[in-house]
């Protein structure tokens, strides 16, 4: 038997019995108090702290729910063998692997492909739709919804993409969900890992890793200029083909008619689907959006996949796919019973904010907005780099990526930004092998900064380069 010399203090917001169980706990876990020893009784441990027994019995039986302390009938309290512990290992260095383009630290000028210009997002509108869907006559919005999301909301999305897509869908075709990986999870269960999934080389890397992680085995099938090279397809036992026709990510390169046709026939033949991911569609600044995949298609062949992350705020998280109808009868079960993931409120306002007109406003001026920054992007590089630089993919999108002419490497160059105060990312990243590319290519998005920042960013860069 021992002394306890805990210091308690009924001044504290916390009550005693936390602070004695906590004293007994650190005491134990620093083996202060050793394995086995026994602890006083309840009654003496009372009289010893001068303190009800209820605070007593309260701390040690919560000693005991933890496993730090041990009851032995009709014996007493002892300490618990806590060697094997986690809690000993609480204070060991854990190395978390992190993204290799994650946007951080902060940098003034910050090229990030994922952000979108906040200064013309629809504040007030928002707002006022917000708390249009918290009244009570809308309080049904703060229960659970219908797995496949908001029936209204679906309808939007279906007429939008007839109109500006040319995606022809029913409302019971959409599955509105939160984010991009969540639904490319969702059409990989549903898809079952047997499947073989073909991939453009270079392709998104969260789409890759997302893909690869529901245990389908991938096939890395290079892009050419204009897209994807189809051929290579045949020599595959894929049945998923995953492809980002109107916008190449990361090289911008958009898959021309011909190969369009090709890749929908070998759909067709060999009973596979082709995953469209659109993520940036309506982002084309020379002539009209080039039409989806989706609305070519007439053997029920393609998964349409689109998101709000870029044309309207990432962190609203509504995504949604579009899927064939003979695929939804297959896998009806299991879409349904899925739980929906987005708030029923976010999805009400987004319905309200398309059904009023506000949705397409916003988005011609967004791609106005967008157009007059890629322009001065190009000029500036086309000014201060000469053909130091090649840049590729222009057409389109909110990025671009920046071929270096320098006997660099990608983390040199990337360094340099860095000590200018700029961020730039690496494209190796999007690289299921090693990437080909005879020079560094960096990736530039443009759609988070304004004019003046694009310009003084890439006079920075220059400077750091060159």
């Amino acid at each position: 038997m021992f002394e306890l010399t805990p210091i308690l203090d009924e001044k504290l917001e916390t009550p005693l019995y936390i602070q004695l169980y906590e004293f007994i706990k650190q005491q134990i876990e620093k083996n202060n108090i050793e394995k086995g020893t026994q602890l006083p009784s309840k009654r003496k441990l009372a009289e010893y702290l001068s303190t009800s027994r209820n605070t007593v019995e309260n701390a040690l039986a919560q000693l005991i729910a933890e496993g730090y302390v041990e009851s032995v009938p009709r014996v007493g309290l002892f300490v618990a063998d806590i060697s094997d512990s986690i809690l000993h290992h609480q204070h060991k260095q854990i190395n978390i692997l992190k993204d290799p383009i994650e946007e951080s630290p902060s940098f003034k000028y910050d090229f990030s492909q994922g952000h979108v210009d906040l200064n013309y997002f629809p504040y007030k509108t928002w707002k006022k739709l917000m708390i249009q869907c918290l009244q009570i006559e809308e309080k049904e919005l703060l229960l659970g919804g219908h797995s496949q999301g908001e029936v209204e909301l679906r309808e939007e999305i279906a007429h939008y993409l007839y109109q500006s897509r040319g995606v022809k869908c029913t409302a019971e075709q959409i599955v509105v969900g939160a984010g991009t990986q969540y639904l490319l999870g969702l059409i990989c269960r549903l898809m079952g890992r047997e499947a073989v999934c073909a991939l453009e080389e270079p392709c998104f890397h969260r789409s890759r890793e997302t893909i690869r992680s529901h245990g389908m085995k991938i096939i890395p099938i290079d892009v050419e200029v204009d897209g994807l090279k189809v051929d290579d397809l045949t020599n595959t036992n894929a049945n998923l083909v995953y492809v980002t026709p109107s916008h190449q990510f990361p090289t911008g390169g958009i898959l021309n008619i011909q190969k369009r046709y090709k890749l929908l026939e070998w759909a067709n033949e060999n009973n596979a689907y082709i995953l469209e991911d659109d993520y940036d569609g309506e982002f084309r600044y020379r002539g009209k959006p080039i039409p989806a995949l989706q609305g070519l298609d007439t053997y029920d062949r393609v998964i349409y996949l689109g998101t709000f992350s870029k044309s309207f705020i990432p962190s609203l998280r509504i995504s949604y796919i579009v899927l064939p109808k003979h695929f939804i009868v297959k896998h009806y079960d299991h879409i349904i019973f899925q739980k929906q993931t987005v708030s029923r409120v976010n999805q009400k306002a987004l319905e309200l904010f398309m059904k009023e007109g506000h949705w397409g406003r916003h988005l011609n001026k967004m791609r106005t907005l967008y157009r007059k920054k890629q322009k001065v992007l190009q000029k500036t590089i086309l000014e201060k780099f000469e053909d130091r630089v090649k840049v590729i993919g222009i057409d389109s999108g909110l990025h671009i990526l920046l071929q270096v002419h320098l006997a660099e490497t990608e983390d040199s160059l990337i360094q340099k930004a860095e000590n200018h105060c700029v961020k730039v990312y690496p494209s190796s990243v999007y690289y299921f092998g090693d990437n080909p590319t005879e020079f560094p290519q960096i990736l530039l998005g443009f759609g988070g900064l304004s004019e003046t920042e694009i310009m003084e960013g890439i006079e920075r860069l220059h400077q750091a380069w060159f």
